[in-house]
């Protein structure tokens, strides 16, 4: 038995049905481990030893009646075997925070994906180390940039550098008006540098999540937009639909497979469309129960089959 501590949103909060915090923690539970709960703002960090203040859970799959929660208890970090760091973004320095203190008592508690390497490796960030997967990419805060960049590709996208769920993503054709508007707005509200892509029509077909396990393929979905979107994230409308991978979406994975068991991330999603590798995102990746939903495997078993192996080596 295995005392594992899951770091997450309020669990009062979250739908089970497409959750997969919620299905790694069903998975745990079955195989006779030890539950605890905590929220990010409960961690402590005194005297160089991190602590948090977590209570024990239990989990049950009935929508309106899924949790059961002890008392609230402070210890050290350090007493749990496995720690799940899966918190959604957005990615901020409360975010960053979390991992430096996380960062104190990983590897001897495995923290599921290594702290330090999920500060590393910002979703969109992180993919630029694969340039020949990914379409025509620039990540910047300067409009002469972005010109130019739009002057060779034509329609573009746009999008926050540490956005998520398809927050504030927009597509510009190329004689499109609003590119002076939409940039005004994109430098008032982010500080930070934002994503502009080429634009890849046969978004329309679907955009794969493949989730990899400790490097190695475990199961896909393609998420196809709604007729009226541009975007395919399922929180926006999107359809779960089942699918294979091509032999490009298997050549991705095979690319980018050492470098994530090389920095400890064990369960990571990216997503792809028509071929090209658009994001790796490792802070809380999603589709473990559309996966299993739609007839494919079911990824939390073979996720704690290699964290058990982990412990155990």
């Amino acid at each position: 038995m295995l005392n594992v501590a899951v770091q997450m949103d309020p669990i009062e909060r979250i739908n089970i049905r497409g959750d997969s915090t919620f299905a790694l923690l069903l998975e745990a539970q079955s195989r006779g481990h030890k539950l605890s709960y905590y929220t990010p703002d409960r961690l402590a960090l005194l005297a160089g030893e991190a602590f948090t203040t977590a209570a024990p859970l239990q989990v049950r799959d009935k929508a309106g009646d899924h949790f059961t929660l002890g008392d609230f208890k402070r210890g050290p970090l350090a007493q749990f075997d496995v720690i799940l760091l899966r918190q959604d973004p957005p990615f901020d320095l409360a975010y960053i925070s979390s991992t430096h203190i996380l960062e104190r008592v990983h590897p001897k508690t495995l923290v599921v994906n290594d702290p330090a390497h999920v500060r590393n490796a910002p979703e969109k960030v992180f993919v630029t180390e694969f340039p020949e997967l990914m379409p025509p990419t620039l990540i910047t805060h300067d409009l002469a940039e972005i010109k130019a960049f739009r002057a060779e590709h034509g329609d573009i996208v746009m999008k926050p550098l540490y956005g998520k769920g398809g927050e504030a993503v927009f597509r510009l054709e190329k004689s499109d008006l609003n590119f002076g508007s939409l940039y005004d707005l994109f430098a008032a509200t982010f500080r930070e540098p934002w994503v502009v892509q080429k634009f890849l029509p046969n978004i329309k077909h679907g955009d794969k999540r493949i989730i990899l396990v400790d490097g190695s393929f475990a199961g896909a979905v393609n998420r196809v937009p709604a007729p009226d979107d541009l975007r395919s994230n399922m929180v926006r409308g999107g359809s779960p639909k089942e699918t294979e991978l091509t032999k490009r979406e298997k050549e991705i994975c095979e690319a980018i497979g050492p470098a994530l068991r090389q920095r400890g991330l064990l369960f990571v999603g990216i997503d792809v469309i028509d071929g090209f590798l658009t994001e790796i995102n490792v802070t809380s990746p999603t589709g473990v129960r559309s996966i299993k939903n739609l007839g494919g495997p079911d990824i939390a078993k073979i996720i704690w089959d290699k964290i058990e192996e982990t412990r155990r080596g």
